[in-house]
């Protein structure tokens, strides 16, 4: 158990700088979807009272102040592993509440504007921006927030430190 923790709490940081690019798109989105939880009723509280969720304000406010929480954390590289695991059961949770009745053909949501409306191409197709996240936050939870991030800094910060106290 001590190896998970250190594993996730001392992220490789000597990854590419271009490992930004990721950071800011997963980001970017988990932080606007977070926003338009509390900002629009039919994708926070609404959404997750038709999807039959026990307590869905509360559910829904924790889920987009996580969202919007952990978008920053991503964008700015900080307890990137951490945030992006989490990033990665959260998504696996709204699939699973989502798409099987979308597969049933028996969702509370609406379905979708265009063919197919139900079935395995149904899910594929609304699916696609749900495995795009996933696999980029399995890719941070990997590799780490890379050279430009504060997860860097930090880490640096402490070798910096404990060179320094074995000079004196």
């Amino acid at each position: 158990m001590k190896k998970v923790i250190n594993w996730f709490l001392h992220p490789p940081v000597t990854g590419q700088s271009t490992i930004l690019i990721i950071r800011l798109m997963a980001g970017g989105v988990f932080f606007m979807e977070g926003i338009l939880k509390f900002v629009y009723v039919n994708q926070g509280v609404g959404r997750f009272t038709k999807l039959g969720f026990p307590f869905p304000e509360t559910t829904a406010h924790f889920i987009g102040a996580g969202e919007i929480i952990g978008g920053l954390f991503l964008i700015f590289g900080l307890f990137t592993r951490i945030t992006a695991f989490y990033f990665i059961i959260q998504m696996i949770v709204a699939v699973l509440s989502t798409k099987i009745d979308l597969y049933l053909g028996i969702s509370p949501l609406p379905l979708p504007p265009a063919l197919p409306k139900i079935g395995f191409w149904a899910v594929e197709h609304e699916i696609r921006s749900d495995y795009a996240q996933i696999l980029t936050c399995l890719f941070l939870l990997i590799e780490g927030a890379g050279r430009r991030s504060l997860d860097f800094l930090i880490s640096t910060s402490k070798k910096v430190y404990s060179i320094s106290e074995r000079i004196k």
